[in-house]
């Protein structure tokens, strides 16, 4: 690969050029975008031994610099993870493409007809760290949804990206789409960042995903629009109606299915009706991986008296972490004194990602969903299916804590807008 000298010639080229494939996705028909996500499974499929060899690179660089477990554990590609990532085009192929719907269809008094038709945003920048699959699902849905992307990986994942990028370039050239509608920066110069996130002339949306840090540098600093989430400070409430082994149950799926993700819980909340059941959550947590560890309120602490075998696992919790996503086996416990402080504790510390409440009472799950401002709230059911493959999104291109453009996981229909058209038989005002 040809090493870059000069990074903003080369943005402005990668910017030029991604403006141009936008105009020919657009107006790709669905068959051909679908043969396009096809070959490109064919030669991942062709590539893995390629691909994870690449991929063993980007690890061991990462333990070699000292990269912590979260990021190591996001960077791997594992047999079963390559798998999933391949077949994440299938469930992409099989969404119904949006480009071209009309909607919202009338007729007005002056005998015109107007609707809405969803089209491309255009050229979609995304910026990530970490987490090679990111690459692909990304490009198979702006491929899907008729838009160019610009992808910035993180230095840490570059040899895993660049592999995985020749193989959608290979697949779009199988069948006549430019090559360039997907392109993968070549260089982890931070100036391309910079470039990227300023090229208003090229670029529409950015799309940041990674930790705290870079998003709120790319939102600081950004003159294309973001969409956005800064983390994922997700709670779980067992409120005062919850059955025991359900909540036992959602609660230890949410926080240890696996620590490195942004829909993982980072803070339990429990009624203090149901202080007594805390000993038997955390035990199961314990038991689920014996590296857990508590910071617990007084409360909480007071409660687990008497489980002496809990007492290495317990530490007293500080203001700062009811702040905080641990994206490690740490968990913050609270006992709250019913529904209204579990939500104002929720919407006060909370990152609006993702919040749960374990109930069986009707009317506290409705006031829940209502009035808990997040962009996925769920009654019964772990926080990590907060997730685009979860939600029949197909894949997802990351996970929007905004209000506007788009919220929650963004899927095809966040990649897209729509405009007004109308339709005429001769009509003059």
């Amino acid at each position: 690969m040809t090493a870059i000298t000069d990074t903003a010639s080369y943005m402005k080229d990668v910017g030029s050029r991604a403006k141009q494939c936008a105009r020919t996705l657009a107006a790709a028909d669905t068959k051909t975008k679908n043969a396009a996500l096809a070959a490109i499974k064919a030669v991942l499929l062709d590539k893995k031994a390629a691909i994870l060899s690449e991929n063993a690179k980007d690890v061991a660089k990462g333990e070699q610099n000292g990269l912590d477990s979260a990021l190591l554990d996001r960077l791997a590609l594992t047999d079963a993870r390559f798998d999933g990532m391949v077949a994440s085009l299938n469930d992409v192929i099989a969404l119904q493409d949006p480009i071209g719907e009309m909607s919202e269809m009338t007729y007005r008094p002056s005998g015109i007809c107007l609707g809405k038709m969803r089209v491309p945003l255009g050229v979609v920048g995304m910026i990530y760290e970490s987490r090679p699959n990111v690459t692909l699902e990304a490009a198979s849905l702006a491929i899907k949804s008729g838009n160019a992307i610009i992808l910035r990986g993180g230095s840490e994942a570059f040899h895993s990206n660049q592999a995985i990028a020749a193989c959608i370039h290979e697949g779009l050239l199988a069948v006549g789409l430019p090559m360039d509608g997907v392109q993968v920066l070549a260089t982890t110069d931070r100036a391309a960042v910079d470039s990227l996130i300023t090229m208003t002339d090229c670029v529409d949306v950015v799309i940041p995903r990674g930790g705290r840090g870079l998003i709120e540098r790319i939102a600081a600093n950004a003159k294309v629009p973001v969409i956005k989430h800064l983390d994922g400070n997700c709670h779980t409430f067992i409120d005062k109606a919850a059955d025991n082994e359900m909540a036992i149950s959602v609660a230890v799926n949410a926080k240890t299915s696996r620590y490195g993700t942004c829909n993982t819980m980072e803070t339990l909340l429990v009624h203090q009706d149901k202080a007594e059941l805390i000993a038997d959550v955390l035990r199961a947590m314990v038991a689920a991986d014996d590296k857990m560890q508590f910071r617990v309120c007084t409360q909480t602490q007071s409660a687990l008296a008497n489980a002496a075998d809990l007492a290495n696992h317990i530490s007293v919790a500080s203001e700062e972490d009811w702040w905080t996503e641990y994206l490690a086996p740490i968990l913050a416990v609270k006992v709250v004194a019913d529904i209204d402080a579990a939500i104002s504790h929720i919407n006060h510390y909370g990152s609006h990602h993702t919040d749960v409440i374990i109930t069986n009472d009707y009317a506290d799950s409705r006031k829940f969903i209502r009035e808990v401002d997040s962009s996925s709230v769920m009654v019964n059911a772990s926080s990590r299916f907060a997730d685009g493959f979860e939600y029949g999104l197909g894949a997802e291109i990351g996970i929007s804590t905004d209000k506007i453009h788009a919220r929650g996981p963004v899927g095809l229909h966040g990649l897209t807008s729509q405009k007004w058209v109308v339709f005429g038989g001769g009509e003059v005002r």
